[in-house]
């Protein structure tokens, strides 16, 4: 067996260089044509995915006294609604009682 390492890279300055890729747009336009020729097809998303923003979108961080806190949780709970649709009702009663 020779002292040569078979999975060696001789790394001499001379042969290692690397070449600008050429990236016009003709080129491009002919490489993803070979692509496809050959069955590669363009897999990026076509639209945008995951969930769709919600209309709610403002948040209100109320700090509030712990029991007020656990009665709005608890009237939330009982008509099967979120909490903020509670303070949504309560502004809306606010203004009309107003005049807005």
């Amino acid at each position: 067996m020779t002292d040569a390492n078979p999975f060696g890279i001789a790394l001499s300055p001379g042969k290692l260089r690397s070449k600008p890729k050429d990236s016009s747009p003709d080129a491009q336009a002919r490489s993803d044509a070979a692509a496809e020729k050959h069955g590669f097809v363009d897999r990026s998303p076509k639209k945008r995915r995951g969930r769709k923003p919600s209309p709610r979108t403002g948040q209100v961080h109320a700090k509030v006294m712990p029991e007020i806190s656990r009665e709005i949780a608890a009237e939330a709970r009982a008509r099967g609604v979120q909490q903020g649709v509670l303070i949504e009702e309560a502004w809306a009663l606010y203004k009309a009682d107003r005049g807005q």
